[in-house]
């Protein structure tokens, strides 16, 4: 079967099923669970209307439950266990990773990313947003901006990796450093400071989502608020910083938790640009290098990533609650 056939039956199939799904379940619920006659026919009609709604959960349930409940569960069993799986070692894998040095540098390497990218991709979202609502070609601005979201993390790392290619004839970095004299570096293999010019690549990326939803935020704002206090004598500054961020506080959090969720997670980068040597190894990267060898403590590495990101998507839900409520 050629691809294009394929995906029209796997629509077909797809949609067709979920209708005929829904089509005879509610059949079934109407007709013979909770039929719609008899002396009891007000009592079966919310009895119905009480369980329709678990009807149209219940698939979601079971893929939910199949693909990330059973997985997340089976995982953590299998981090109890040695690299073979037949003997159980209790917490025995989460001790040698705390404490061994290399999960502490990728640790904390988690944690400068996780504070630097969301704050500087949400702040240069907002200054964007709300500098391109100025412009008469602000959308072709925006859009420009927007682009490196298109491309996927490899191959943006390909793109950085000339950036700062050691060569000055290749890497603008060096081409920059020659015209003043200087001699050449490799600004990836420069302890500390290769993390950061990692982080420029998904700031790079970021950034683009950020202005996008807080562009959507600003022009949401109310025109009177804005308008009353130009009339009080308030400046540009005070205006953005006063009236404006203050209204879209709930949505630079949505953005902001956002982002440190798939930054927590961020493995393509590291991996394609340094492969987590040079001082520059993160959790993701630092799993893979147990996830072919040794799945205990790949597993292990792979509960605590999820206990790190969990509060983050907690808080990430309760603010989007607070908009819904």
């Amino acid at each position: 079967m050629d691809p294009i056939t394929q995906g029209l039956v796997t629509i077909a199939v797809g949609v067709g099923g979920c209708l005929a799904y829904f089509y005879v379940s509610n059949l079934l619920l109407d007709k013979v669970i909770f039929p719609a006659r008899g002396a009891h026919i007000s009592r079966n009609i919310n009895r119905a209307n009480l369980v329709r709604p678990w009807l149209f959960l219940l698939p979601v349930v079971v893929l939910l439950t199949l693909y990330l409940a059973y997985p997340v569960v089976g995982s953590f069993v299998r981090s109890l266990y040695n690299r073979s799986g037949d003997e159980f070692i209790g917490f025995d894998n989460y001790t040698s990773l705390i404490g061994s040095g290399e999960f502490r540098v990728a640790f904390l390497n988690n944690a400068l990313w996780a504070l630097v990218v969301p704050a500087l991709s949400t702040f240069l979202g907002l200054i964007i947003a709300q500098l391109t609502d100025r412009l008469k070609w602000g959308n072709i601005a925006k859009s420009i901006i927007f682009m490196p979201m298109a491309i996927s993390f490899v191959g943006a790392s390909l793109i950085w990796k000339f950036v700062y290619a050691p060569d000055p004839d290749i890497g603008l970095i060096n081409a920059i450093r020659g015209t003043f004299g200087l001699e050449a570096v490799d600004v990836l293999q420069i302890p500390f400071w290769n993390n950061l010019f990692l982080m420029v690549l998904l700031i790079w990326v970021q950034t683009g989502f950020a202005m996008v939803i807080l562009s959507a935020a600003l022009r949401g704002v109310p025109e009177e608020t804005i308008e009353a206090a130009i009339i009080d004598g308030a400046n540009p500054f005070q205006v953005f910083f006063k009236i404006q961020v203050p209204q879209i506080t709930a949505t630079i959090l949505v953005v902001w938790t956002t982002i440190t969720i798939g930054t927590l997670k961020i493995f393509d980068i590291v991996y394609a640009m340094t492969g987590g040597n040079f001082g520059t190894q993160i959790l993701p990267s630092y799993m893979m290098q147990f996830m072919f060898r040794d799945d205990g403590r790949a597993t292990a590495v792979a509960v605590l990533i999820m206990l790190i990101v969990s509060p983050v998507v907690y808080s990430n839900v309760r603010q989007a609650r607070k908009e819904l409520s």
